[in-house]
């Protein structure tokens, strides 16, 4: 049985007095007859599925954490078993990261039945929320760490026992005294085979049991053959396995094995940590206040819109809300990255995640559960850490047969030596099954990519899809979009042209309701001018990078947005009055053609000369790609340092441009924050939207900058080639490793011992190369960013 499957902590109670649907999920050891019913609760379901309720037919999807997983034929064995149950479309399982999504149909089948067949085989299925409580941490921990304690022990015990063997010449111990020693090591050695080795042992009869033969087979069978014979030693020193006994070898490879899965486990928590720390952000329980003032404890999850909150002093907002108080500090670096004090004050909105940071503060909530921000930035980062990269699977696909190579490789070598020196054939056998270990291939990509990830997150860089770090690494071009990414999300109104009798004031009220529709910086900068008045009803729809057409219940409609989708041209503006567009423009008709225009004026985000200098510094092109007029498109472009422009730009056009540069042999990495964006989003080999984005624009993008910073743009393709150059290196170790060790095996050169050494040595180093990109984004320093120039229009 697994460390996670066998701990005894109590998981905390999910509201102030009772556990959530029935029975709490269960911790204790596991077997069939245990109650997951708390995880078809529809209230615990909405903190990780989502889709139709248990009740409906349809889709479901879960995102859930597999404890007792070591390797990818853990992750394998998981999804084969849920795979195969009536009512699961698709099963994905990320080793790395121990994370599950789960597609199934409620109508076919619960969520407790699927965990009850996880548990049959060995591994347990729980919420985030739980699987990361500290006691469930803290138990597994102490379980591992006395395995870890128990191999130690016994192998010195051992090795005192042996030491007289291998300074003494032949014949000088006494044969009795000799049997003796070997009796004591026998003894010693059996905590090791039924207590220390449990992980090993489990997760071979696990993989067995279900047809597959994991990483832990080829371990689990050196262990059992290496104590077997030894004991055939001691029973007959005159049989035919001879006198001499292995016992020291079995304690020493089982604890180096031990002590090498232990730091990678901990090494791995710290890969996959950011994510976790994310998760485990929000309080479990908070202060509401009730209708006669009394407050009460109540579980997060049974907060509502509305409620008035209480929060202390370095807790964080359980969801988005509105400040009651005359003010607070507030850390909001899961949204900017920047972990400095924020000062808010009555009225202001907090969002969910965001920490207190002096005195008890009361918040009205706004928002709770999957509507806050800090959801979606959840929901966002637990997808990547599910997701599989293209090189992961490829060395999935290799372990595997790697394996059944391994134990055909232990077989021959076994036979070669046995009519020279069967004991020599047993343990040549042995260190070739210990030895060939392909965890380190399989946890090449992923540990890497984990570890980026939760450095870029730490810096306010959410990444959507792990996949994007190796499409990065080879970008050689970085296409931008003008308005809202090159310059800031805010455009200021500075002139209104209208037609003759209608005032400034009227034609800012009728485009209002179509400005208002729409979260384009421009459509902002209008609805923030105008008044509000009492209108027609009508329908406002947007078309991407065009504009919006209101078409009002009197039969009427009026349009907002480019020249073209007005049916304007240069004459027609010109004779109204309206000067050549040098900076950004809008333009309001209705069915007598022209009625107003509005200019705008907008400045450069702080660091976008400096990210486009970084750039270009570092051999990659820049292209800034504008639905806007060519002169307000090049004004932009010449501030930043870009020579390449496309101005006047249709959604189509800016997707033509792509593939173009496709087409050429590049490989193109888009930047962007609009509606009109999403196609280009989507089609380029990796993408980035900031975090003002729209929904649409986020969900097409590899990456979301959650902070607004362009230099997280350069910070993000300077990641993504260290993180291509770890994996490269580990992918190299991995072989190297095994052809340097495997041939010194079979030739019988490495004992057993020495082979439990190299195979726990080349797992951690797998890992702690791929710690080094978590030290590198804490270190990392942000581009400095340039002088605020002045408002630059156009």
């Amino acid at each position: 049985m697994s460390d996670a499957a066998s701990t005894s902590a109590d998981l905390p109670l999910h509201d102030g007095a009772s556990r959530i649907g029935g029975p709490a999920l269960p911790v204790g050891q596991l077997d069939v007859t245990d109650d997951f019913s708390g995880l078809d609760d529809p209230e615990e379901q909405r903190s990780f599925t989502e889709g139709p309720d248990t009740s409906r037919s349809g889709a479901a999807e879960s995102l859930l954490v597999v404890q007792g997983m070591y390797c990818a034929a853990c992750a394998d064995t998981v999804e084969a078993v849920l795979n195969g149950q009536p009512g699961v479309l698709r099963a994905e399982v990320n080793a790395a990261s121990r994370r599950l999504r789960l597609h199934w149909d409620p109508a076919q089948i619960r969520l407790s039945e699927l965990a009850q067949a996880v548990g049959r085989s060995g591994y347990r299925v729980l919420p985030l929320s739980q699987a990361l409580s500290l006691g469930q941490r803290l138990a597994e921990t102490r379980k591992a760490l006395w395995r870890l304690f128990v191999a130690g022990f016994c192998m010195m015990q051992v090795m005192m026992y042996a030491w007289p063997a291998y300074v003494s010449e032949p014949g000088e111990i006494p044969p009795d005294i000799a049997q003796l020693l070997n009796w004591g090591s026998w003894i010693v050695s059996v905590p090791v085979l039924l207590f220390a080795s449990g992980p090993f042992l489990g997760g071979a009869w696990r993989d067995l049991k279900q047809g597959r033969v994991g990483m832990d087979t080829p371990v689990s069978v050196g262990i059992l053959v290496t104590f077997f014979v030894s004991t055939a030693a001691t029973l007959e020193p005159t049989g035919p396995w001879g006198s001499e006994v292995w016992f020291d070898s079995l304690t020493m490879f089982v604890f180096f094995l031990l002590g090498g899965r232990y730091l990678e486990l901990k090494a791995r928590d710290r890969t996959a940590g950011a994510l976790d720390a994310l998760v485990s952000r929000l309080p479990e329980t908070c202060e509401r206040e009730l209708a006669d003032g009394r407050w009460e404890q109540v579980a997060v999850r049974r907060l509502r819109q509305n409620d008035v909150v209480r929060i202390p002093v370095g807790q964080a907002f359980p969801g988005d809300g509105v400040l009651l108080d005359p003010f607070a500090s507030v850390d909001e670096a899961l949204l900017t990255g920047e972990a400095r004090p924020v000062r808010r004050v009555e009225g202001d909105a907090l969002v969910a995640g965001s920490f207190n940071l002096a005195g008890p503060v009361r918040v009205r909530l706004t928002a709770v559960g999957a509507d806050t921000r800090f959801a979606q930035i959840v929901a966002l980062m637990e997808r990547a850490a599910t997701e599989k990269p293209r090189l992961a699977v490829l060395a999935d696909r290799i372990a595997a047969p790697f394996l059944m190579l391994v134990l055909l490789a232990a077989a021959f070598s076994a036979w070669y030596w046995w009519d020279t020196d069967a004991h020599r054939a047993m343990a040549t056998a042995v260190a070739v099954l210990i030895v060939t270990c392909p965890c380190a291939l399989s946890l090449a990509t992923p540990a890497a990519m984990l570890a980026s990830a939760g450095a870029l997150a730490r810096k306010g860089v959410l990444v959507r899809r792990l996949q994007a770090f190796e499409a990065l690494d080879g970008v050689d071009v970085v296409v931008f979009d003008k308005t809202g990414t090159l310059t800031d999300d805010q455009a200021r109104l500075t002139a209104v042209f209208a037609r003759p009798g209608v005032a400034r004031e009227q034609a800012l009220a009728w485009a209002r309701p179509l400005a208002a529709a729409s979260r384009h910086p421009v459509s902002r900068a209008i609805a923030g001018a105008a008044v509000e008045h009492a209108q027609v009803a009508g329908t406002v729809t947007e078309l991407a990078g065009q504009g919006l057409l209101w078409q009002r219940s009197d039969g009427s409609e009026l349009r907002l947005g480019s020249a073209r989708f007005c049916g304007l041209d240069e004459q027609v503006l010109a004779a109204h009055g309206v000067p050549a567009p040098e900076a950004p423009h809008a333009h309001l008709t209705d069915a007598q053609g022209w009625l107003a225009t509005f200019v705008l004026d907008e400045s450069l985000r702080p660091d976008a000369a400096a990210t486009v200098a970084r750039l270009q510094a570092s051999g990659v092109q820049t292209w800034l790609i504008s639905g806007d007029h060519e002169a307000a498109a090049w004004r932009i472009a010449r501030a930043v340092g870009i020579t390449h422009v496309v101005a006047g730009a249709s959604p189509e056009q800016k997707l033509a441009e792509l593939l173009a540069l496709q087409a050429q042999g590049h490989k193109v990495a888009m930047v962007g924050d609009g509606l009109n964006d999403g196609p280009v989003l989507a089609r380029a080999n990796a993408s980035m939207a900031l975090g003002h984005a729209l929904p649409l624009a986020q969900a097409q993008s590899d990456l979301v900058l959650q902070g607004g910073r362009l230099a997280d743009v350069a910070d993000a393709l300077v990641q993504s080639r260290a993180t291509m150059r770890i994996v490269r290196q580990n992918l190299v170790w991995a072989g190297v490793y095994n052809a340097v060790c495997v041939p010194l095996a079979l030739l019988g050169w490495m004992p057993p011992w020495l082979a439990g050494l190299g195979m726990a040595a080349s797992s951690l180093f797998v890992i702690a190369n791929a710690l080094r990109l978590s030290r590198r984004g804490e270190a990392a320093t942000p581009v400095a960013a340039a002088p605020m120039p002045a408002p630059v229009v156009g």
